[in-house]
């Protein structure tokens, strides 16, 4: 069998690449299309023999496509359009311009793609952008499936909820196929019939939403808690609880298996500043907890909403850094917070999260900002390895 011919549009940092490559199929990137320059360097930086056009999707003529001759189609589009803490344009936004040239550009290929995997944020399920990706799919005679997954389905202790889809070019339904809706396993052939029950309804999804993903950015006041009491941080039983399960599931590994062994981590540990600011907001985690929120393009530059830290003094407990916590004068309170030694996820230990491999690197002149802004708009690579050999299973 020849090897597949794969389109990578809006490549990033080459999440689509790796997962290709973890996925042991095989493939060869005809070439990768992306206009973010400074994520062609980490591109070209771990992927140098890939053909590499730092252009604008929308600027691509139908020629051009056809001669790339691919038979697959890797893309991750824009998410702003579609996000939850967005202004959400979905078609009308600018940012959608380019996939909705793929769009009209499809049909009148030379020859059609065999398999086509899309990721997106939560959110884009019920987009007017996902309806007309659908429709054009059908309209070309594919199959296709669609999924809200994360990273804690594979063991892997990092919330990373988003929406997948996966197509092939065929008249038969795919075998795990379940028409209108929405899976939030991974499917196998065995467990075909059982995955036609597991259906998305709203109640669901929200369930899924807040169990999964961290709370958007706010203007920094305390969220409304209706009858519900906050403990002795801006957390309520129920989340504690939640937060107890988690770290008690044995299917998901810890997090001190991704972090780094360094002794210095100082450039890492959250400013005074941003301590007494956040403290009531911060999600903490200890190396032994199995859990972590998303972290996204704001981590390291802001902190709420943003991603966990990590409190790397674990014989403290933090219940009695945080009681009578706001009785305390600033120094006071400061000086009860330092103890917990509370530092950011470096952006090797986030990539680790993410699934991409040791080897994987960044290019020494990129500032540690540029590496969390390009991880936080990246993917989890085994996540996105698991359902290309979903596809071609």
């Amino acid at each position: 069998m020849e090897p597949l011919r794969v389109l990578e549009l809006y490549s990033g940092i080459g999440g689509m690449h790796q997962a290709l490559k973890d996925s042991s199929v095989s493939a060869e990137v005809v070439a990768a299309i992306d206009v973010n320059t400074i994520a062609n360097e980490v591109y070209k930086h771990n992927f140098p023999h890939t053909q590499l056009w730092a252009k604008t999707i929308e600027g691509i003529t139908l020629q051009e496509f056809n001669q790339l001759s691919f038979n697959m189609i890797l893309m991750s589009p824009p998410c702003q359009p579609f996000t939850r803490i967005g202004l959400q344009g979905d078609v009308t936004d600018p940012r959608t311009k380019s996939f909705l040239h793929i769009l009209r550009i499809l049909p009148r290929l030379q020859k059609l793609p065999k398999y086509i995997l899309l990721e997106n944020v939560k959110g884009f399920e019920v987009s007017s952008a996902r309806d007309l990706f659908v429709q054009t799919l059908e309209n070309c005679g594919f199959k296709y499936q669609e999924f809200l997954l994360s990273p804690t389905s594979l063991g892997i202790p990092n919330s990373r909820l988003r929406y997948f889809l996966i197509a092939k070019l065929q008249s038969e339904p795919l075998p795990f196929q379940v028409p209108g809706q929405i899976l939030v396993e991974f499917p196998t052939v065995e467990s075909a019939n059982a995955q036609r029950h597991t259906i998305i309804v709203d109640v669901m999804k929200n369930s899924l939403e807040n169990k999964m993903e961290p709370n958007p950015p706010s203007d920094g006041n305390p969220p409304c808690c209706g009858k519900e009491t906050f403990l002795f941080k801006l957390e309520t039983a129920e989340e504690i609880k939640r937060k107890l399960q988690q770290d008690s599931d044995l299917s998901v590994q810890m997090l001190k298996d991704f972090l780094e062994d360094d002794d210095d981590m100082s450039q890492y540990f959250l400013p005074p500043k941003a301590l007494l600011r956040y403290a009531l907001l911060l999600d903490i985690v200890r190396p032994t907890c199995r859990r972590s929120t998303c972290f996204t393009k704001g981590y390291g530059t802001y902190v709420e909403g943003t991603g966990s830290v990590l409190q790397t003094a674990e014989d403290i407990q933090i219940e009695n850094v945080y009681t009578s916590l706001e009785t305390l004068s600033e120094e006071e309170k400061l000086m009860k917070l330092s103890m917990l030694k509370l530092r950011y996820f470096t952006p090797r230990e986030i990539a680790n999260l993410h699934g991409f491999p040791p080897e994987f690197g960044f290019p020494e002149k990129l500032t540690m900002k540029q590496c969390y802004r390009l991880l936080g708009n990246s993917l989890n690579v085994h996540v996105v390895s698991k359902l290309i050999r979903t596809l071609l299973g």
